[in-house]
């Protein structure tokens, strides 16, 4: 797969994603849409779950055994590589870093001023790497790493190229009668 086409831009990778659902905006064909970022350069995935076990104790056992409690949170670390090619750029950049730090405030302007809206759920997509479908979850955290040594824009002094790390925590929809995932069904299609 190429990185650039012939003009030396960067070529979207489609099937490489953050969607934001709960939230629309305007897509290129000027129709309400969910926004999505889509990747220009593949990111940095990690991918983390823990499981909980407790020690049963038994007579007569020389150590205890484990039953197991509890699943721990599944984890996605996300780094994005944001990279201006040509002044357009800029600006789309500006609007989805906003968009992403938007997502761990509440969204207090459509419940009435309460800040106890719902967190916006975003559908991540990767090719094949974290699950068949988009794994749904909320953002937990950002960083955004500025590094002095890259030229920046003078007007906006916004770096031509810079990292933001995100991590999410995987949710699941309750809607849906198979939204408790169990290791057949991980093993079967990653969700």
């Amino acid at each position: 797969m190429k990185a650039t086409n012939l003009q030396g831009d960067l070529v979207d990778i489609s099937n490489c994603y953050i969607e934001i659902d709960g939230i629309t905006w305007k897509d290129s064909n000027n129709n309400n849409a969910p926004p999505r970022i889509t990747m220009k350069t593949l990111p940095d995935i990690g991918d983390s779950k823990g499981a909980s076990y407790t020690n049963e104790s038994g007579i007569g056992r020389s150590m205890p055994f484990k039953s197991y409690s509890n699943s721990e949170d599944r984890v996605i670390n996300w780094t994005i590589h944001f990279i201006v090619c040509k002044q357009q750029d800029i600006q789309e950049i500006l609007s989805q870093v906003r968009l992403l730090e938007a997502l761990v405030y509440p969204d207090m302007d459509t419940y009435g001023g309460e800040p106890y809206a719902p967190p916006a759920i975003c559908k991540l997509k990767c090719g094949s790497i974290l699950a068949t479908e988009p794994v749904c979850a909320v953002l937990k955290n950002y960083t955004l790493k500025f590094d002095p040594t890259v030229p920046c824009d003078e007007n906006t002094l916004l770096p031509y190229k810079f990292d933001m790390d995100l991590s999410f925590e995987v949710v699941y929809d309750q809607n849906n009668q198979n939204f408790l995932a169990g290791a057949s069904q991980i093993f079967k299609i990653g969700y």
